[in-house]
């Protein structure tokens, strides 16, 4: 068998499957792309999107978030 996904920052993923790592519809994924929130390319009019920039992105919005819990104290 392959290495596990999240061992293969340069894997290239389709919407599906960006939605289903991040548990979101693929709506709002393809909406994060095309408002450039969300690191993707498009190859053959479809988005595609390197699981390293997912995991960046990802780390960034945690990042965020606590910095935003931590100013209501």
């Amino acid at each position: 068998m392959g290495k596990p996904m999240r061992d293969q920052p340069d894997e290239i993923l389709t919407i599906d499957e960006v939605a289903a790592y991040l548990k979101a519809g693929k709506r709002t994924v393809y909406r994060l792309a095309a408002d450039g929130k969300l690191a993707a390319f498009k190859l053959g009019g479809t988005w595609r999107f390197r699981r390293g920039d997912l995991d960046k992105w990802i780390a960034s919005r945690i990042g965020k978030a606590m910095v935003g819990c931590d100013e209501g104290g």
